[in-house]
């Protein structure tokens, strides 16, 4: 079996990652597979290290970028190219941009052949893979009915199977948006190599020394890039919210005044938005309060250093940070957007009773997205309560224990190629494109 996997590029994120162990599973098994990716942008941090760490190689194409540009013509030119000289079984496309000028190739590749004039169109199963989505929350209501439509043919067109990685993303672009058919689509959760974090009680201290942080002191973080749909500022202003909360029950002699440990707030990450988040931070009055850790490759240490992870993003697939504080036992509280919600687990009963906008879950908290009132109240919640923050952290360390295997990750995609390639090769597209 022979595979191209396409990302757009190798940036700080979790597709990154999830491309590189998934390189470096299948060639382990025997897959012989080519990653080509394009170049990281200026004003983005390249991740192209990871991979680099676990032996993958790959080909680069310059002029695949991020955004919409005169460029694409040109790269979906070159990866047809590609796709003639390497003759691939599966073409499996990471990320929008991918997505979309891969599988345009891909049509390229499966009908300019002499063969299709008799409906034999070239063997090749494409692929893709949604890690999260760009139909709401990144850009304006044309741009994003533009993409979606490019989105929905392309499902129809040339696409044999579409991946996603939780439950939750299955109900959002198949249910709500109307991308693809219910027989294309794959629930294949991430992955990650769980035994990295194996010892993380070993390393709690490393960089809470480093940060200045006392050990009854409560370190809440938030892992990710810094940019607008992560939602940054959001998490500032709950830090805002839960500083003045504490402080007036410091003054009524509540909780925060009977020994409580300081909270502190820690943001882990880099991206174009720093200087004006941490601007943000400063109007909040939390000078002394939030921590910028910059971009850090050590998740190993800087994930026991913290007491809470935290997420408050307007949209997400299954967000890696999330299943990384797990793995290392740390209790979450996140807003409930799409792969967040099946990460967080069940509501008990009792809490949706409850007329609360943040409601306590099997292995986090899920907060009402877009309000940093109920964002602080959660936080407060948890941070008055350590057996919580404990039974949360372990339920969420064997969740991710038993579901989360870069090993099972590896072996769920070998399977979906073996059944692809082992079919009529580009019968589901054939039959889609004669009757469009």
């Amino acid at each position: 079996m022979k595979v191209v996997r396409i990302i757009a590029r190798l940036n700080v994120g979790g597709p990154a990652r999830h491309v590189a162990w998934l390189e470096a599973g299948l060639r382990r098994r025997g897959v012989e597979s080519l990653l080509v990716a394009g170049v990281v942008p200026p004003g983005e941090d390249d991740m192209s290290y990871f991979a680099e760490r676990l032996g993958v190689g790959w080909q680069v194409i310059p002029e695949m970028s991020r955004e919409v540009s005169p460029k694409d013509a040109l790269t979906v030119w070159k990866l047809y190219r590609l796709f003639l000289r390497e003759r691939p079984d599966v073409v499996h496309t990471h990320t929008a941009k991918a997505g979309t000028v891969g599988r345009a190739a891909g049509m390229l590749y499966r009908w300019l052949t002499p063969s299709a004039l008799l409906g034999r169109p070239r063997a090749c199963r494409f692929v893709h893979t949604y890690h999260g989505h760009i139909f709401h929350s990144y850009y304006g209501r044309r741009k994003t009915r533009f993409f979606l439509a490019v989105e929905q043919a392309l499902a129809r067109l040339a696409t044999d199977r579409i991946v996603v990685i939780s439950p939750q993303q299955l109900e959002e672009i198949h249910g709500r948006f109307r991308v693809g058919r219910p027989d294309q689509f794959e629930v294949i959760p991430l992955g990650l190599d769980t035994h990295a974090f194996d010892d993380w009680p070993a390393r709690r201290n490393l960089l809470r020394q480093e940060w200045g942080a006392a050990e009854s002191d409560i370190l809440v973080g938030i892992v990710g890039r810094l940019t607008e749909v992560k939602n940054h500022r959001l998490f500032l202003e709950a830090a805002a919210l839960f500083k003045k909360r504490r402080a007036f029950e410091a003054e009524a002699g509540g909780p925060a005044a009977e020994g409580a440990g300081r909270v502190r707030f820690v943001v882990v990450g880099d991206g174009h938005l720093r200087a004006e988040l941490e601007l943000h931070a400063e109007a909040l009055g939390l000078r002394d309060d939030v921590l910028f850790a910059g971009l850090r490759d050590d998740p190993e240490n800087f994930y026991p250093a913290l007491d809470v992870v935290a997420l408050t993003s307007r949209n997400e697939g299954t967000p890696l940070t999330l299943i990384e504080a797990m793995a290392n036992a740390r209790a979450c509280v996140a807003t409930a957007v799409g792969g967040v919600v099946d990460l967080l687990g069940g509501v008990a009963e009792e809490e949706l009773r409850r007329p609360h906008p943040w409601q306590i879950c099997e292995r986090g908290i899920q907060v009402r997205p877009g309000d940093p009132e109920a964002f602080a109240e959660a936080l407060a919640h948890l941070a008055a309560d350590p057996a919580l923050r404990q039974a949360l952290g372990e339920r969420g360390r064997a969740y991710v224990e038993r579901s989360y295997s870069v090993e099972r990750l590896v072996a769920d995609v070998e399977r979906l190629y073996g059944r692809l390639a082992g079919g009529a090769a580009g019968a589901a597209a054939e039959s889609a494109l004669l009757k469009f």
